[in-house]
């Protein structure tokens, strides 16, 4: 039996490489913007209550308050609910304020058992807001002066019950820039864009943005409010998910221009931060007890799909594979680096961040290693939880 061409042998071996990165930029193609929705103020504009959950994000919250109340929306107030910080971030969203009377700064319960910190915050917050809309919006956000009225107007539009946002990613640090598009890439892989989740007639597709997320008061109390996922560590998918399955519109909508986010500052922040969502949080993105049952391997597949053809070339270099294999796998390294070239550039940055992809997918294996090992188990700010 004579071997098969040169090319086509390479052709086998790199094809996947070509494919994947391939079906995820269609994927991804379509997303809406809110910068497509009107900014002028709605008629009869229904009175927002935005609710900001805190502990110890006194390195955030002044900047976030700030550009809250910069906003060009009429009917606004604002609610920061410290939970229990030690840091002074109740005085400093104070400061921030300077006075405005659209903000309340109030002091969280003790938590109940059964609930996540976060969860509890924003339960108290809203029972302490008074409009027609709630926004929960985390501490490390930053809200253009138009994005209310954009996001008002998009709910009409849609007759959206909730509407949550997707914002700019900050990435200041190295590994920000090398960690944080590998995680994002994943979800990305798993959603595409946002009108393919939205068109979507299965619950377990719809997903939602915490770090901002505007629902209709009546929904929100209909449902159960924040009560409905007190111990779910992604409460933003499960409250989607939930509320699409109980015949709410739920609607998703990028915004670069209106809302950008630092999340983690820092490897460690970024470790620590994805790896208590990476698995427990995941689960929620399954179907099924089978879905379940793989969920850990489809985690892995990301991070070893990246790295594979490295390890190939190391395996070549020991004499352990053919010069064939590592010829594809040379293709097939120099195919992500020009994918993750692409990714940079349409995110603003220097493409040759791309040449550190690998580093970003050994870090990511890390953090989904360790969020398998701890399965439900969820750290977070000095409190210790056990996720649904």
């Amino acid at each position: 039996m004579t071997a098969p061409p040169l090319a086509l042998e390479l052709a086998l071996g790199v094809w996947p490489w070509l494919v994947f990165p391939a079906l995820g930029f269609w994927r991804a193609r379509g997303s809406r913007s809110l910068a497509e929705e009107a900014a002028e103020l709605p008629a009869a504009a229904p009175l927002v209550s935005v609710v900001v959950p805190a502990r110890d994000e006194g390195r955030n919250v002044g900047d976030c308050v700030r550009s809250i109340l910069g906003t060009t929306y009429p009917a606004l107030e604002l609610i920061v609910v410290d939970d229990h910080s030690t840091d002074g971030t109740g005085d400093r969203a104070r400061h921030a304020g300077a006075g405005d009377p659209r903000l309340r700064v109030i002091g969280g319960d003790p938590l109940p058992a059964g609930w996540f910190g976060k969860q509890w915050a924003c339960a108290t917050g809203a029972r302490a807001a008074r409009g027609e809309i709630l926004c929960f919006a985390d501490a490390d956000t930053r809200h253009a002066p138009d994005l209310v009225a954009r996001a008002v107007n998009a709910m009409r539009a849609r007759d959206a019950h909730l509407l949550s946002v997707v914002g700019r990613q900050e990435l200041a640090s190295f590994w920000e820039r090398v960690v944080q598009p590998q995680v994002l890439a994943v979800m990305a892989g798993r959603y595409g864009s946002t009108e393919r989740i939205n068109r979507s007639p299965r619950a377990h597709d719809k997903i939602a943005n915490g770090q901002c997320l505007f629902v209709r008061r009546d929904a929100y109390d209909a449902a159960g409010g924040h009560a409905l996922v007190r111990d779910s560590v992604s409460e933003d998918l499960v409250l989607a998910k939930r509320l699409f399955a109980a015949g709410r519109t739920v609607s998703i909508v990028l915004g670069p221009a209106q809302l950008s986010t630092r999340m983690y500052a820092g490897l460690g922040e970024l470790v620590r931060g994805w790896r208590k969502n990476m698995f427990a949080g995941g689960r929620e993105t399954t179907a099924g007890p089978l879905g379940r049952l793989l969920f850990p391997l489809m985690l892995l597949f990301p991070p070893l799909f990246s790295l594979y053809p490295l390890l190939l070339l190391f395996l070549f270099a020991l004499g352990l594979v053919t010069a064939t294999t590592a010829l594809a796998a040379a293709i097939a390294t120099g195919l992500l680096i020009g994918t993750w070239a692409v990714v940079y550039r349409r995110a603003g940055l220097s493409p040759l961040y791309a040449l550190a992809y690998p580093i970003g997918a050994a870090v990511l294996l890390g953090i989904v290693v360790q969020a398998i090992a701890r399965g439900r188990r969820v750290e977070w700010k000095g409190r210790e939880y056990v996720s649904a």
